[in-house]
């Protein structure tokens, strides 16, 4: 079960933004990853939880951040809701997606598990539903993901894996590298995998 911590800032002026405090475990019925989030000072300011079934898609989402909570699940499309800080007006919304997305390296793990791209294959086109701090208000993207190569590293114990991914926004045509090895981010834009106390899992 790996269990670490990710330092996130932002990927433009690279401004600290927290750490994240995660742990994740693979299981005949798929994948589960929570965590806590922290600010640079050190305060709490979110957490996530997520539980992906054997094929990729959410089958339990929630997420806080600033007293805003989010719940979601793949279902007709993908369902969520919404709640508002002081939890009087909760919005439901339902788009026709394949999944989530955020700023949790939680939402690079079940995207590329959703996709399972081969090497060297053509891009794949993805829509996803953005949820980012720290509001959390919903918004539909397009991506599309390329595996662009697989290295393996040698460790003490078997080797690691490494999957090296060209993600494109296509509504920008911005593109940016991913690399992910097992369930564990090891580098992403405003993402750095700082500590992780046993090796990634893999997946069957």
């Amino acid at each position: 079960m790996p269990r670490g911590r990710y330092s996130l800032h932002d990927p433009h002026d690279h401004t600290p933004l927290g750490q994240e405090h995660f742990q994740c475990a693979t299981g005949p019925s798929g994948w589960r990853y929570v965590s806590q989030i922290t600010t640079p000072s050190g305060d709490h300011s979110g957490s996530v939880d997520l539980a992906l079934d054997e094929l990729g898609r959410p089958i339990r989402l929630e997420l806080h951040a600033s007293s805003w909570q989010v719940r979601g699940v793949a279902l007709d499309g993908v369902t969520w809701v919404r709640t508002d800080p002081t939890g009087e007006h909760a919005q439901e919304g339902n788009v026709a997606a394949h999944s989530f997305t955020g700023g949790s390296p939680a939402f690079l793990i079940a995207t590329s598990r959703l996709l399972r791209v081969a090497s060297r294959a053509p891009a794949t086109r993805v829509r996803l539903v953005a949820l980012t701090p720290p509001v959390l208000a919903p918004r539909t993207l397009d991506q599309s993901w390329a595996l662009i190569g697989t290295e393996s590293h040698a460790t003490d114990n078997e080797p690691l894996v490494v999957q090296n991914y060209q993600v494109g926004e296509v509504d920008t045509g911005e593109q940016h590298p991913v690399h992910i090895a097992g369930d564990v981010v090891l580098a992403a834009p405003g993402i750095e995998l700082e500590e992780l106390e046993s090796p990634p899992s893999r997946f069957s």
